[in-house]
């Protein structure tokens, strides 16, 4: 009877102590919403509220000067505190479910039920209380809550500091590739989302928006994602003479062009258009007795994995302006500009010849002009060719046929006979150049030497 009673009375005692723990739920909850909504205030702050808040309370003006230089020993200190509370609540909750048994337990006699049922409970209260209305009111009262949340957080790191400090530490020697000193957790993300606000309140024009948001994306996009692939570079062979490479230039339209010896594969260097023309200018005799491979600047190799943050750094400090993209094996997988980079910022740039072409245009009985990008089987029908399967194999395009037969990037005035139409490459548009449109003219029957090229070619 005695143990009995003892029994009763210790399962009334534990009772007792979960709920009274139990009842600290809340209080972890509304904290941990607290300090969520601290974060969202905090970067809300402009800097110029910051500078204004700075000298109508100078006793704060430490604290917020810590926050605007360096945001993560703040945010690493609320973000360790919140996810604390967080687990502390879930981890009551799970205490209460299991040790009582008079309540929760006779709606589901099942420990696996009753803590899935807990674990929704508190996800749903968590998202709630904690991720969804502290952060909305954060945002929307920045400046009320701004001078609670950072005398919390300067507290808070005194405290917390060193432990967090602590577990970054851990955490990037057990993180593969090379971590971050202060933490992962104030990333691009909050000014972000800073930027689409000034956007939403007319602060910024959405082109302005875009070109932010481009700027933070330059660290994750690779070189290969923004080069001139290998089959749409212009080169040059480095026997040829500096008229050669002239003439290719100002047909091309390019600058600098790539200098190759045996193939593609083995860059040598880069040619500028100006010291060719500076070397032909002195010494007129040069342009036919002197190769290009006498008047060559180092070419500069870079992997296609780099990213294009990296990339631009690079050619800022080693003032180059050209690159050569490798792939994995050392072979040349295209090539890469400072304007290829730029136009990932800006968009693309374009000039005044950059509009939408006719596909066809007839400007004769037997002579017409045709988009570039006009589909083979479409340029078929209309001047009624039969093409042969190898002749157009892996092409899809009037420009792709161009190409194939050349054997390198068309430029303006390359040609090729098709049957008895000639197909010459005109107009290029773009900062790249490309082929815009192609003048198809009738030469005579019969002439099927699809592979016959002019004296336009290098």
């Amino acid at each position: 009877m005695d143990s009995t009673l003892t029994l009763n009375s210790i399962n009334s005692l534990n009772s007792i102590n979960s709920l009274g723990l139990l009842l600290s739920v809340p209080f972890l909850l509304l904290m941990a919403g607290f300090l969520a909504g601290s974060e969202s205030a905090l970067n809300s702050l402009s800097r110029v509220f910051i500078e204004e808040i700075s000298e109508a309370k100078p006793k704060l003006a430490r604290r917020f000067a810590v926050w605007s230089n360096q945001p993560s020993k703040y945010l690493n200190v609320l973000l360790f505190a919140r996810k604390f509370l967080e687990i502390a609540a879930v981890i009551v909750v799970a205490d209460w479910v299991i040790q009582d048994k008079s309540s929760f337990s006779t709606l589901i006699d099942n420990n696996f039920l009753e803590l899935a049922l807990a674990t929704l409970l508190m996800v749903a209260l968590s998202y709630v209380l904690v991720g969804v209305g502290p952060r909305t009111l954060g945002k929307q009262n920045a400046i009320k809550w701004a001078i609670p949340a950072i005398l919390v957080a300067d507290s808070l790191s005194k405290v917390l500091g060193p432990i967090t400090q602590l577990l970054i530490a851990v955490g990037n020697a057990i993180t593969p590739g090379k971590g971050f000193k202060s933490g992962p957790f104030a990333n691009e993300a909050e000014l972000r989302d800073l930027v689409d606000q000034a956007r939403e309140r007319g602060l910024v024009e959405e082109s302005e928006r875009e070109m932010i948001h481009s700027v933070f994306d330059l660290g994750d996009t690779l070189v290969r994602e923004l080069m001139v692939p290998r089959t749409e570079m212009v080169w040059i062979e480095s026997d040829k003479n500096l008229r050669q490479a002239l003439s290719l230039a100002l047909r091309s339209g390019f600058t600098r062009i790539p200098v190759i010896e045996s193939d593609l594969d083995n860059v040598v260097g880069i040619a500028y258009v100006k010291d060719l023309a500076k070397r032909v200018h002195e010494f007129r005799d040069s342009e036919l007795t002197e190769k290009v491979s006498d008047n060559l600047r180092k070419a500069i190799f870079v992997p296609e994995n780099k990213t294009a943050a990296e990339l631009l750094k690079q050619m800022q400090r080693d003032h180059s302006h050209m690159a050569i993209v490798v792939d994995e094996y050392g072979g040349t997988a295209g090539l890469i500009t400072i304007e290829d980079i730029l136009e990932e910022i800006v968009g693309e740039i374009s000039d005044e010849y950059d509009d939408g072409e006719q596909e066809v245009e007839w400007l004769e009985s037997d002579r017409a002009r045709v988009s570039a990008r006009m589909n083979i089987a479409d340029f078929a029908d209309e001047f009624e060719i039969e093409f042969a399967p190898e002749q157009i194999e892996e092409v899809d395009s009037v420009g792709g046929v161009l190409a194939k037969q050349l054997g390198r990037v068309p430029i303006p005035g390359s040609s090729i006979l098709v049957a008895d139409w000639k197909l010459t490459a005109e107009r290029p548009v773009g900062r790249r150049h490309r082929i815009a449109t192609v003048l198809v003219e009738r030469v005579g029957k019969n002439l099927s030497d699809l592979g016959k090229t002019s004296e336009a070619e290098v």
